[in-house]
């Protein structure tokens, strides 16, 4: 049987050591930490109701502001304003989680993370 250099593992054939797994899954997490840091940074500010409620929200779905034009305040229909309001922050909370999503997945290249860990027996 012949001896093979110390201080080199076999790779298997075909795939990659554990340890260079565990490399790439380390710096995928490392990447992943850095890009939420930058998506409380990140906003995105959507209208409703024909552009006179404005909410912009961060990619942790943070409410920064809301803007509305004085002409629809009408204290006679609140219950308006208020609906519109909530139309208004749930449409900004979908395109803030598409905008994060998107984001994290080009870091991960749409590749299952947990079949990845599966893998590795973990």
């Amino acid at each position: 049987m012949a001896k093979r250099p110390y201080g080199r593992k076999p790779v298997k054939k075909g795939g990659k050591s554990p340890g260079d797994l565990m490399a790439q899954v380390q710096q995928m997490q490392e990447q992943m930490a850095q890009q939420q840091e930058a998506l409380a940074e990140e906003t995105v500010t959507v209208t409703a109701a024909g552009g006179v409620i404005s909410v912009e929200i961060t990619g942790h779905q943070r409410v920064k502001s809301i803007t509305i034009d004085p002409e629809v305040v009408d204290s006679d229909d609140v219950e308006m304003l208020q609906d519109m309001l909530v139309a208004a922050v749930n449409a900004a909370i979908e395109q803030s989680q598409a905008m994060a999503a998107e984001k994290m997945e080009g870091l991960t290249g749409g590749m299952d993370i947990n079949s990845l860990l599966g893998g590795l027996g973990m």
